[in-house]
Protein backbone atom coordinates (compact mmCIF):
# COMPACT_ATOMS: atom_id res chain seq x y z
CA UNK A 1 0.00 0.00 0.00
CA UNK A 2 2.84 2.38 0.82
CA UNK A 3 4.45 1.73 -2.53
CA UNK A 4 1.19 2.37 -4.37
CA UNK A 5 0.70 5.65 -2.44
CA UNK A 6 4.21 6.82 -3.32
CA UNK A 7 3.65 5.91 -6.95
CA UNK A 8 0.38 7.85 -7.03
CA UNK A 9 2.01 10.91 -5.44
CA UNK A 10 4.87 10.75 -7.92
CA UNK A 11 2.44 10.46 -10.81
CA UNK A 12 0.46 13.42 -9.47
CA UNK A 13 3.60 15.56 -9.14
CA UNK A 14 4.65 14.67 -12.67
CA UNK A 15 1.22 15.66 -13.93
CA UNK A 16 1.41 18.99 -12.09
CA UNK A 17 4.88 19.73 -13.47
CA UNK A 18 3.74 18.86 -16.97
CA UNK A 19 0.73 21.17 -16.57
CA UNK A 20 2.96 24.01 -15.31
CA UNK A 21 5.41 23.45 -18.15
CA UNK A 22 2.59 23.45 -20.66
CA UNK A 23 1.20 26.70 -19.17
CA UNK A 24 4.63 28.37 -19.26
CA UNK A 25 5.18 27.22 -22.80
CA UNK A 26 1.77 28.58 -23.79
CA UNK A 27 2.57 31.92 -22.17
CA UNK A 28 5.87 32.12 -24.02
CA UNK A 29 4.14 31.27 -27.27
CA UNK A 30 1.51 33.96 -26.64
CA UNK A 31 4.23 36.49 -25.84
CA UNK A 32 6.14 35.54 -28.95
CA UNK A 33 2.97 35.94 -30.97
CA UNK A 34 2.40 39.41 -29.46
CA UNK A 35 5.98 40.63 -29.99
CA UNK A 36 5.20 42.14 -33.43
CA UNK A 37 2.21 43.95 -31.90
CA UNK A 38 4.40 45.27 -29.07
CA UNK A 39 6.93 46.54 -31.59
CA UNK A 40 4.20 48.23 -33.63
CA UNK A 41 2.79 49.77 -30.44
CA UNK A 42 6.24 51.08 -29.49
CA UNK A 43 6.71 52.58 -32.95
CA UNK A 44 3.28 54.23 -32.73
CA UNK A 45 4.05 55.70 -29.29
CA UNK A 46 7.43 57.03 -30.48
CA UNK A 47 5.69 58.53 -33.49
CA UNK A 48 3.26 60.40 -31.25
CA UNK A 49 6.21 61.44 -29.05
CA UNK A 50 7.82 63.00 -32.10
CA UNK A 51 4.53 64.64 -33.07
CA UNK A 52 4.33 66.15 -29.59
CA UNK A 53 7.84 67.62 -29.92
CA UNK A 54 7.05 68.95 -33.41
CA UNK A 55 3.80 70.46 -32.13
CA UNK A 56 5.65 72.37 -29.39
CA UNK A 57 8.23 73.72 -31.85
CA UNK A 58 5.57 74.79 -34.36
CA UNK A 59 3.58 76.56 -31.64
CA UNK A 60 6.70 78.39 -30.47
CA UNK A 61 7.62 79.48 -34.00
CA UNK A 62 4.10 80.67 -34.79
CA UNK A 63 3.21 82.29 -31.45
CA UNK A 64 6.31 82.44 -29.27
CA UNK A 65 7.90 85.52 -30.83
CA UNK A 66 4.65 87.34 -31.60
CA UNK A 67 2.72 86.85 -28.40
CA UNK A 68 3.34 89.17 -25.46
CA UNK A 69 2.11 86.49 -23.09
CA UNK A 70 4.85 83.88 -23.15
CA UNK A 71 3.17 81.86 -20.41
CA UNK A 72 0.05 81.36 -22.55
CA UNK A 73 2.24 79.89 -25.25
CA UNK A 74 3.76 77.53 -22.65
CA UNK A 75 0.28 76.43 -21.55
CA UNK A 76 -0.70 75.68 -25.14
CA UNK A 77 2.56 73.82 -25.75
CA UNK A 78 2.44 71.65 -22.65
CA UNK A 79 -1.27 70.87 -22.59
CA UNK A 80 -1.32 70.15 -26.33
CA UNK A 81 1.82 68.04 -26.13
CA UNK A 82 0.44 66.07 -23.17
CA UNK A 83 -2.81 65.35 -25.03
CA UNK A 84 -0.89 64.09 -28.07
CA UNK A 85 1.21 61.80 -25.87
CA UNK A 86 -1.91 60.50 -24.10
CA UNK A 87 -3.57 59.72 -27.43
CA UNK A 88 -0.44 57.90 -28.58
CA UNK A 89 -0.34 55.89 -25.34
CA UNK A 90 -3.98 54.83 -25.68
CA UNK A 91 -3.56 53.81 -29.32
CA UNK A 92 -0.38 51.87 -28.48
CA UNK A 93 -2.19 50.03 -25.66
CA UNK A 94 -5.05 49.09 -27.99
CA UNK A 95 -2.54 47.66 -30.49
CA UNK A 96 -0.47 45.80 -27.89
CA UNK A 97 -3.27 44.37 -25.74
CA UNK A 98 -6.30 42.69 -27.37
CA UNK A 99 -9.63 43.99 -26.16
CA UNK A 100 -8.09 46.97 -24.36
CA UNK A 101 -10.36 50.00 -23.82
CA UNK A 102 -9.94 53.21 -21.78
CA UNK A 103 -12.78 52.06 -19.54
CA UNK A 104 -10.82 48.95 -18.60
CA UNK A 105 -7.78 51.06 -17.78
CA UNK A 106 -9.81 53.29 -15.49
CA UNK A 107 -11.36 50.26 -13.84
CA UNK A 108 -7.99 48.57 -13.36
CA UNK A 109 -6.45 51.68 -11.77
CA UNK A 110 -9.49 52.25 -9.62
CA UNK A 111 -9.58 55.95 -10.45
CA UNK A 112 -13.24 56.04 -9.52
CA UNK A 113 -12.54 54.91 -5.97
CA UNK A 114 -12.39 57.30 -3.05
CA UNK A 115 -8.86 56.23 -2.01
CA UNK A 116 -7.32 56.95 -5.41
CA UNK A 117 -9.29 60.18 -5.58
CA UNK A 118 -7.68 61.42 -2.38
CA UNK A 119 -4.27 60.27 -3.59
CA UNK A 120 -4.59 62.29 -6.78
CA UNK A 121 -6.12 65.33 -5.08
CA UNK A 122 -2.82 67.17 -4.54
CA UNK A 123 -1.60 66.27 -8.03
CA UNK A 124 -4.71 67.65 -9.71
CA UNK A 125 -4.64 70.72 -7.46
CA UNK A 126 -1.05 71.46 -8.49
CA UNK A 127 -1.91 70.93 -12.17
CA UNK A 128 -4.86 73.30 -12.01
CA UNK A 129 -2.85 75.87 -10.04
CA UNK A 130 -0.04 75.65 -12.60
CA UNK A 131 -2.43 76.32 -15.48
CA UNK A 132 -3.97 79.28 -13.62
CA UNK A 133 -0.51 80.69 -12.82
CA UNK A 134 0.53 80.44 -16.45
CA UNK A 135 -2.70 82.14 -17.53
CA UNK A 136 -2.74 84.94 -14.94
CA UNK A 137 1.04 85.55 -15.06
CA UNK A 138 1.68 86.97 -11.57
CA UNK A 139 5.36 86.38 -12.35
CA UNK A 140 7.45 85.23 -15.28
CA UNK A 141 10.65 83.32 -15.87
CA UNK A 142 13.53 85.52 -14.75
CA UNK A 143 11.55 87.31 -12.02
CA UNK A 144 12.88 87.26 -8.47
CA UNK A 145 10.24 86.13 -6.00
CA UNK A 146 9.82 85.36 -2.30
CA UNK A 147 7.60 82.44 -1.29
CA UNK A 148 7.59 81.42 2.35
CA UNK A 149 11.19 80.81 3.44
CA UNK A 150 12.52 80.74 -0.13
CA UNK A 151 13.78 83.63 -2.25
CA UNK A 152 15.33 83.37 -5.67
CA UNK A 153 15.05 83.71 -9.44
CA UNK A 154 12.34 81.82 -11.34
CA UNK A 155 13.99 79.34 -13.71
CA UNK A 156 10.98 77.42 -15.01
CA UNK A 157 7.20 77.37 -14.58
CA UNK A 158 5.83 73.90 -15.15
CA UNK A 159 2.25 72.75 -14.86
CA UNK A 160 2.92 70.88 -11.60
CA UNK A 161 5.63 72.96 -9.91
CA UNK A 162 7.82 76.05 -10.29
CA UNK A 163 11.60 75.90 -10.04
CA UNK A 164 13.59 78.77 -8.54
CA UNK A 165 17.30 79.26 -8.03
CA UNK A 166 18.12 80.78 -4.65
CA UNK A 167 20.75 83.48 -4.29
CA UNK A 168 23.12 81.03 -2.61
CA UNK A 169 23.03 78.73 -5.64
CA UNK A 170 20.45 76.12 -4.61
CA UNK A 171 17.50 74.85 -6.63
CA UNK A 172 14.07 74.81 -4.98
CA UNK A 173 10.97 73.17 -6.47
CA UNK A 174 7.79 74.77 -5.12
CA UNK A 175 4.36 73.17 -5.75
CA UNK A 176 2.13 75.46 -7.78
CA UNK A 177 -0.75 75.14 -5.33
CA UNK A 178 1.45 76.79 -2.68
CA UNK A 179 2.32 79.66 -5.01
CA UNK A 180 -1.30 80.16 -6.08
CA UNK A 181 -2.95 80.03 -2.66
CA UNK A 182 -0.28 81.69 -0.46
CA UNK A 183 1.13 85.19 -0.32
CA UNK A 184 3.83 85.79 -2.90
CA UNK A 185 6.27 88.69 -3.27
CA UNK A 186 7.64 89.56 -6.72
CA UNK A 187 10.67 91.79 -6.15
CA UNK A 188 11.14 92.55 -9.85
CA UNK A 189 7.50 93.21 -10.73
CA UNK A 190 8.29 96.94 -11.03
CA UNK A 191 11.39 98.68 -12.29
CA UNK A 192 11.91 100.79 -9.18
CA UNK A 193 12.38 99.37 -5.70
CA UNK A 194 12.71 101.17 -2.39
CA UNK A 195 15.49 100.34 0.05
CA UNK A 196 16.21 101.56 3.54
CA UNK A 197 18.84 101.40 6.25
CA UNK A 198 18.93 102.66 9.83
CA UNK A 199 21.64 104.93 11.24
CA UNK A 200 22.10 106.40 14.71
CA UNK A 201 23.63 109.77 15.58
CA UNK A 202 24.60 111.17 18.96
CA UNK A 203 22.18 113.16 21.10
CA UNK A 204 24.56 116.12 20.95
CA UNK A 205 24.45 116.23 17.11
CA UNK A 206 22.01 118.33 15.09
CA UNK A 207 19.45 116.21 13.24
CA UNK A 208 19.06 118.60 10.30
CA UNK A 209 22.81 118.77 9.79
CA UNK A 210 23.07 114.97 9.78
CA UNK A 211 20.10 114.79 7.39
CA UNK A 212 21.80 117.16 4.94
CA UNK A 213 25.04 115.16 5.05
CA UNK A 214 23.18 111.90 4.40
CA UNK A 215 21.24 113.38 1.46
CA UNK A 216 24.51 114.57 -0.06
CA UNK A 217 25.91 111.04 0.36
CA UNK A 218 22.86 109.61 -1.41
CA UNK A 219 23.36 112.09 -4.23
CA UNK A 220 26.93 110.84 -4.70
CA UNK A 221 25.85 107.18 -4.86
CA UNK A 222 25.49 106.05 -8.48
CA UNK A 223 23.01 103.25 -7.74
CA UNK A 224 20.44 105.61 -6.18
CA UNK A 225 17.61 106.47 -8.57
CA UNK A 226 17.37 110.07 -9.74
CA UNK A 227 13.68 109.67 -10.60
CA UNK A 228 12.53 109.54 -6.96
CA UNK A 229 13.49 111.72 -4.01
CA UNK A 230 15.27 109.95 -1.11
CA UNK A 231 14.26 110.73 2.45
CA UNK A 232 15.81 110.81 5.92
CA UNK A 233 13.36 110.53 8.83
CA UNK A 234 13.97 110.58 12.57
CA UNK A 235 12.19 107.50 13.89
CA UNK A 236 12.98 107.27 17.60
CA UNK A 237 15.09 107.83 20.66
CA UNK A 238 17.53 104.96 21.13
CA UNK A 239 19.48 104.02 24.23
CA UNK A 240 22.48 106.06 23.12
CA UNK A 241 21.52 107.48 19.70
CA UNK A 242 18.86 109.35 17.78
CA UNK A 243 17.58 106.78 15.27
CA UNK A 244 17.29 107.86 11.64
CA UNK A 245 15.77 105.84 8.78
CA UNK A 246 17.28 106.47 5.34
CA UNK A 247 15.12 105.54 2.33
CA UNK A 248 15.91 105.66 -1.37
CA UNK A 249 14.92 103.99 -4.66
CA UNK A 250 16.90 101.98 -7.18
CA UNK A 251 16.02 101.60 -10.87
CA UNK A 252 16.89 97.90 -11.00
CA UNK A 253 15.21 95.85 -8.29
CA UNK A 254 17.31 92.69 -8.65
CA UNK A 255 19.05 91.20 -5.64
CA UNK A 256 22.52 91.96 -6.97
CA UNK A 257 21.72 95.64 -7.47
CA UNK A 258 20.00 95.81 -4.07
CA UNK A 259 23.08 94.49 -2.24
CA UNK A 260 25.42 96.74 -4.25
CA UNK A 261 23.30 99.83 -3.58
CA UNK A 262 23.07 99.23 0.18
CA UNK A 263 26.84 98.79 0.34
CA UNK A 264 27.51 101.95 -1.65
CA UNK A 265 25.08 104.06 0.38
CA UNK A 266 26.49 102.91 3.71
CA UNK A 267 30.06 103.65 2.58
CA UNK A 268 29.11 107.13 1.34
CA UNK A 269 27.14 107.92 4.52
CA UNK A 270 30.02 106.85 6.72
CA UNK A 271 32.44 109.07 4.80
CA UNK A 272 30.08 112.03 4.91
CA UNK A 273 29.18 111.76 8.59
CA UNK A 274 32.82 111.29 9.60
CA UNK A 275 33.82 114.29 7.51
CA UNK A 276 31.10 116.45 9.07
CA UNK A 277 32.05 115.41 12.59
CA UNK A 278 28.70 113.76 13.26
CA UNK A 279 29.07 111.15 15.96
CA UNK A 280 27.73 107.60 15.58
CA UNK A 281 28.21 106.35 19.15
CA UNK A 282 28.37 102.80 20.39
CA UNK A 283 25.75 101.66 22.93
CA UNK A 284 26.51 103.27 26.29
CA UNK A 285 26.01 101.53 29.65
CA UNK A 286 26.23 103.39 32.99
CA UNK A 287 27.29 101.39 36.06
CA UNK A 288 26.23 102.83 39.44
CA UNK A 289 28.77 101.85 42.13
CA UNK A 290 27.31 104.03 44.87
CA UNK A 291 25.55 101.09 46.54
CA UNK A 292 26.94 100.52 50.09
CA UNK A 293 26.65 96.76 49.73
CA UNK A 294 29.02 96.88 46.77
CA UNK A 295 31.56 98.83 48.86
CA UNK A 296 31.48 96.10 51.51
CA UNK A 297 32.11 93.43 48.89
CA UNK A 298 35.01 95.39 47.40
CA UNK A 299 36.58 96.03 50.84
CA UNK A 300 36.23 92.36 51.75
CA UNK A 301 38.00 91.30 48.57
CA UNK A 302 40.72 93.90 49.02
CA UNK A 303 41.33 93.04 52.70
CA UNK A 304 44.39 90.79 53.01
CA UNK A 305 43.84 87.38 54.47
CA UNK A 306 44.79 86.99 58.11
Amino acid sequence: MAKESLANNAAQKVTEYQSMAASGQQILQDLAARVPYFLVALVVFLLFWGLSAIFKKVVYKLLGKRSRHANLVKVFQRVGGALILFMGFMIAMVIAIPGFTPAKLIGALGIGSVAIGFAFKDIFQNLLSGILLLLSEPFRIGDQIVSGDYEGTVEDIKIRATTIKTFDGRQVVIPNSQLYTSALTVNTAYKQRRLQVAVGIGYEDDIETAKGVILQALDRAETVSRRAEPSVIATGFGDSTIDLTVRWFIDDGTQANKVASIHEVIVEMKKGLDGAGVNMPFPIRTLDLSDASLDKVVNKIAKPAA
